[in-house]
């Protein structure tokens, strides 16, 4: 390892920036300095502008790629180099505004009835029923299922902060079953390693997979399900404050792109044609 790698780990370290963060931004850096083959402190305002435009035209670009790239060079320059000035040619790019992609609740049990595996679905199911993100549901441990109080304790999510979700009943006696079963002593969900938890790119392929053969012609991740907790407690009547809470948002505004118009509201909804006098005709004078 580079004495400049290091000095950027420690950095991040010294700010209490997570192990996936940290990763993260060190392979940006690191993808970086390998295209133009110098060692990043070496380039400046010519090479990141050449880099941004690679970036965007690489085959497998998303904004959210592009923007990942711009957080970790900027903190490579304005931390690492104390270079401030090079903020200023980095900037982020504006990701289009799109719907979350949501299950309906019949489609949800579809994608569980699909999952082969019963340690996968029931992780699909705890993921399902608290808003989970992967990572969460991936990283729970035994202790963290409080039945006594119905409530579920998520360590260390985005941000790394600790929050509490509620415990459906449901799931309480499914888990029971399966703790039983599994008799799991750490991890809730452990891998065939001692004392590691499931990887979360196989729960991610499962969950896919599952939905291939669900029939599900959606693009359906496990944050589909997350989607889809808030969508359905929106159309619940649940307020976006309560939501926000639910899933950790640091924000409201990022919790609003779910009060988009539901599928519920939709079918309800009287198109201005269904309200014209029943007697009017096509064509009438």
């Amino acid at each position: 390892m580079t004495p400049l790698r290091q000095r950027m780990i420690e950095d991040m370290k010294i700010r209490n920036y997570s192990l996936r963060t940290i990763k993260t931004y060190v392979g940006h850096v690191a993808a970086y300095a390998k295209y133009f083959g110098k060692s990043p402190d070496q380039l400046g305002p010519a090479h990141v502008r050449g880099y941004q435009i690679y970036v965007i035209q690489e085959r497998k670009f998303s904004w959210s790629h592009f923007n990942n790239a711009v957080c970790a060079l900027r903190f490579f320059y304005r931390v690492t180099l104390k270079k401030d000035w090079m903020i200023e040619h980095l900037p982020y790019g504006k990701r289009p505004k799109t719907l979350p992609t949501v299950l309906s609740q019949d489609e949800v049990m579809r994608l569980f009835a699909a999952m082969p595996n019963l340690t996968h679905r029931i992780i699909l199911m705890t993921a399902y029923s608290a808003g989970l993100r992967l990572s969460e549901v991936a990283r729970l441990k035994v202790q963290d299922i409080d039945r006594s109080r119905m409530l579920i304790r998520v360590r260390q999510g985005k941000g790394q902060k600790d929050r509490v979700a509620p415990l459906s009943a449901t799931l309480a006696e499914v888990l029971a079953g399966y703790t039983k079963v599994a008799q799991p002593t750490d991890w809730l969900f452990p891998c065939q390693r001692p004392r590691h938890y499931l990887s979360t790119r196989t729960l991610g392929r499962a969950c896919v997979t599952a939905a291939r053969a669900a029939g599900l012609q959606k693009h359906v991740t496990m944050h589909t399900l997350r989607h889809s907790f808030a969508t359905h407690l929106l159309e619940a009547g649940i307020d976006v404050r309560t939501i926000q809470v639910l899933l950790g948002h640091k924000k409201l505004e990022t919790t609003t792109r779910y009060t988009h118009v539901t599928e519920q509201r939709l079918r309800s909804l009287k198109s201005p044609l269904d309200l014209l006098a029943p007697d009017a005709e096509p064509g009438a004078a």
